[in-house]
């Protein structure tokens, strides 16, 4: 990833992949605050470029009673107040067209979600803000396919953009990421590997999606090796009692532990 696309990064010099990290959902600003401040330390001390992470609403969910947010406003606020703590920049998904524009205000990325990645309007909507957009790929899509995703963006004269793989729909209630992606897209735009979003277990009879947080350090192992330019990872001080996708979200009492295993095994790829 060029770090000069990413505001308030590009002073940072290091041959680490870069992070995007965080809770899935704001829930309020204490915790923000908090997870922020833990990340920020581990990744200093690490040298790894960090964007934190937190969507300001969450709209695709399993069921009507599911968590889907504090207040548009009110979340967007805190990650405003994130960003200005820490001198960090940060990222948000979106899910319709007016959600750019309002969200641009407040963040240095724009997000689109893997089942809203082939929605034209809302694609362009956030390459118009000017902002960085960063392009999940849909779970139904091959690697191939996210060129025209890419596409869409840069002809709106946006040339910020990255591409997030976070798995690819196997059966009904699994998800497989296929490695063989990470080069393929990595032609078309710098691209970050969703390691936790991945190891979901979509679509359960409960319908609360559960996952495999037994696995974060193996996938995460294999993007390192495999070159990905940034690795996508949601974070939480408490998983079992987070308000979403809880179930697949690592601990952050064992980030820098894998962090640190994984800075070790790209300074061994970087020396090949």
């Amino acid at each position: 990833m060029k770090l000069e696309k990413i505001p308030r990064i590009q002073h940072i010099h290091s041959d680490n992949f870069f992070l995007l990290a965080g809770p899935c959902a704001i829930e309020g600003e204490e915790m923000a605050l908090r997870i922020t401040e833990k990340v920020v330390e581990i990744t200093n001390k690490l040298e790894i470029p960090y964007v934190f992470k937190g969507s300001f609403k969450k709209a695709n969910r399993s069921r009507i009673d599911s968590f889907t947010g504090i207040g548009d406003e009110k979340a967007l606020k805190i990650l405003r107040k994130v960003s200005e703590t820490f001198d960090i920049p940060t990222i948000t998904d979106i899910h319709q067209v007016s959600d750019a524009k309002m969200a641009a205000e407040y963040v240095d990325i724009l997000q689109i979600p893997a089942f809203l990645v082939r929605q034209t309007d809302l694609v362009v909507a956030a390459a118009e803000t000017g902002k960085v957009v960063n392009l999940k790929k849909g779970q139904f899509m091959s690697p191939e396919s996210m060129k025209h995703a890419v596409t869409k963006v840069t002809d709106c004269n946006n040339s910020q953009v990255m591409v997030t793989d976070r798995g690819t729909m196997f059966g009904y209630q699994d998800m497989i990421v296929d490695f063989r992606g990470i080069p393929t897209m990595r032609e078309f735009a710098p691209t970050v590997l969703d390691v936790t979003h991945s190891l979901q277990q979509p679509n359960q009879s409960s319908g609360v999606t559960g996952g495999r947080p037994d696995m974060i350090e193996t996938i995460a192992r294999a993007g390192i090796v495999n070159h990905v330019d940034g690795l996508f990872i949601e974070t939480h001080f408490d998983p079992a009692n987070a308000k979403s996708d809880g179930a697949n979200m690592l601990d952050i009492r064992y980030l820098e532990n894998l962090l640190s295993n994984l800075v070790a095994i790209r300074k061994t790829i970087n020396k090949l």
